[in-house]
């Protein structure tokens, strides 16, 4: 089968880049196979992929057949418009541009952005487009060789599983080769792509000062990077309006370059990614160093701590923002019993702690933003969106307000910065607050680890790997008892949709979490240890768990 398609590819491909790719291939039995052995799978977090040719990867002929597909589905439920935005990475506008030419030939009106803009600006600018669907190219944080495609419906919200499985099939009736399209050029002269108005952008960023209300940002010193991404331009502008007068860029990585020459992984949750930006904030003495992802939905932080800089996970950034928007709207007067936290299962239990003492609802939701964006959705239907007060991931993303649906770092920075401002006038830094909720709340420590298994076979191991899992539940995970088992495949007993996720409560209070990845070849394990002292033994000896089970 496989030399099958791999003969049609070498008869129909036009683009010179990918024909040569596949004629240097030919030799090699193994890379071919793990080009072509499988079509790239769509799902919730819609395609993503390797760079290069063939139907296990990201390229014009995948994006283009992908794009007909959504057509498909959007003409069989009677959908006409989608807004289309893509991020800095390597082909990302070519990508938005062949996925423009293909909803364009099979009669969607399309939206395109002008420039490279951030992924939560999509999710506004479907909305404000009353568009019934969007379209994102970006693949996030991955390294360079990496893009994708993340797929909304019309509330800005990404697409949920039975949206993606029917998408999917329509996908899969779609071939590589035989469709007529028309060039760009002709398709935007004859209006049926057009550009998105300036003015949107103006309405996405007044609706973030709105929402956070950044007062008294002028005495705080910051630093900022953009990790070569999206947020290169909007971040500063916004920053700069809302008051803040210290402004240092890390100016190798406020440019966009897919390439990322400066951090291979360009992931504001991994230390090396944020070692330049350290530099210049240590250089200019900043209280807070903010680094956003290539498609500015993440951001990560660092705060000035005696003579150092402490890096914030995610998850301490999100009990910060819930601690402090609750205070906040206490100090405003507000019951805060109406205000709903939502995060995802794998996101810190502490949080619900600080939620319980202002006597707010907390939500949990699936891994994936897009559990989030659905809760906003719900609360909506019933009239009461404006109970929402922050939906947030231990992976870094953050979301305050209504207006986009999806993780947002422009709204995150600027709240970030509020909390910091905050705190600095009362004479503490944000570890110094952490410290303090830990104090009230007792310490969690969290550690994701991540094992790749990449190709055919990788994908074979990660399957065997959580039915043995399965099939023989431990009794113990690195010497500490396992008191609760949770299985997220029964979804009749978790409320929740099926999710091939499985979850260990320990006695000691801590859990371990094993989760593969729905967009890259891993196996994402979330241990957290409750109490001080041991953390960094207890984690190793969940490590070494892992281990003797792969």
């Amino acid at each position: 089968m496989t030399e099958n398609i791999v003969k049609e590819w070498l008869e129909n491909v036009k683009n010179e880049t990918l024909l040569t790719e596949l004629k240097n291939l030919l030799s090699d039995e193994k890379a071919v196979n793990d080009r072509f052995y499988k079509h790239l799978e769509f799902g919730t977090g819609g395609l993503r992929g390797i760079l290069g040719v063939g139907t296990n990867c990201l390229n014009i002929y995948t994006i283009a057949r992908a794009s007909r597909g959504v057509a498909a589905y959007m003409a069989a439920h009677g959908m006409k418009k989608i807004a289309v935005s893509y991020d800095s990475r390597i082909n990302s506008e070519l990508f938005a541009k062949t996925a423009a030419r293909a909803f364009a030939a099979r009669g969607m009106e399309t939206v395109l952005v002008k420039e490279l803009m951030p992924t939560p600006f999509l999710s506004f600018l479907t909305r404000e487009e009353k568009c019934d669907m969007g379209v994102m190219v970006t693949a996030s944080h991955n390294p360079a060789k990496y893009n994708g495609y993340k797929v909304y419906n019309s509330d800005g919200c990404q697409i949920v599983d039975a949206a993606a499985k029917e998408i999917s099939d329509f996908i899969g009736r779609e071939d590589y080769f035989s469709a007529e399209e028309d060039s760009f050029e002709n398709y935007l002269s004859a209006g049926k792509i057009r550009y998105c108005a300036d003015t949107v952008e103006e309405k996405y960023l007044a609706g973030v000062k709105r929402i956070v209300g950044a007062e008294q940002l002028g005495g705080l010193k910051l630093t900022y990077s953009a990790l070569n991404g999206t947020g290169y331009r909007i971040i500063p502008k916004i920053l700069k309006e809302e008051g803040v007068k210290e402004l240092a860029l890390v100016k190798e990585q406020c440019v966009p370059d897919g390439n990322f020459p400066t951090c291979p992984y360009p992931n504001p949750e991994k230390s090396e990614a944020l070692s330049l930006g350290l530099k210049v904030a240590a250089e200019e003495e900043s209280d807070l160093l903010l680094a956003t992802d290539p498609d500015a939905d993440r951001v990560g932080i660092a705060v000035k701590d005696g003579g150092t800089y402490k890096l914030l996970t995610g998850n301490e950034v999100g009990v910060l923002l819930t601690d402090f928007l609750l205070e906040k709207k206490k100090r405003e007067g507000a019951d805060t019993s109406r205000f709903v936290v939502v995060k995802t299962i794998v996101t810190t239990k502490m949080a619900n702690e600080i939620a319980k003492k202002y006597g707010a609802e907390v939500v949990d939701v699936l891994t994936g933003f897009k559990y989030i964006g659905e809760q906003i959705g719900l609360l909506e239907k019933k009239g009461e969106q404006d109970r929402f007060l922050v939906g947030f991931e231990e992976s870094y993303g953050y979301l305050l307000g209504t207006q986009v649906r999806d993780k947002d770092a422009v709204v995150a920075a600027l709240a970030i910065c509020n909390m910091a401002a905050y705190y600095k006038r009362q004479g503490k830094t944000l570890a110094e607050r952490l410290d303090e909720l830990y104090e009230e709340y007792g310490r969690y420590t969290h550690k994701l680890m991540s094992y790749e298994f990449a190709g055919a076979e990788g994908s074979v191991k990660i399957k065997s790997f959580m039915k043995e899992l399965r099939d023989d539940k431990p009794a113990e995970i690195g010497g500490d008892k396992v008191v609760k088992v949770t299985d997220y495949l029964e979804c009749e007993k978790t409320g929740l949709p099926k999710s091939n996720v499985l979850s260990f409560d320990l006695a000691s209070g801590g859990s371990v979490v094993f989760r593969p990845s729905g967009t890259e070849p891993l196996v994402k394990i979330y241990a957290t240890v409750r109490g001080a002292g041991n953390a960094a033994e207890k984690f190793a000896a969940v490590e070494n768990f892992v281990k003797g089970r792969l």
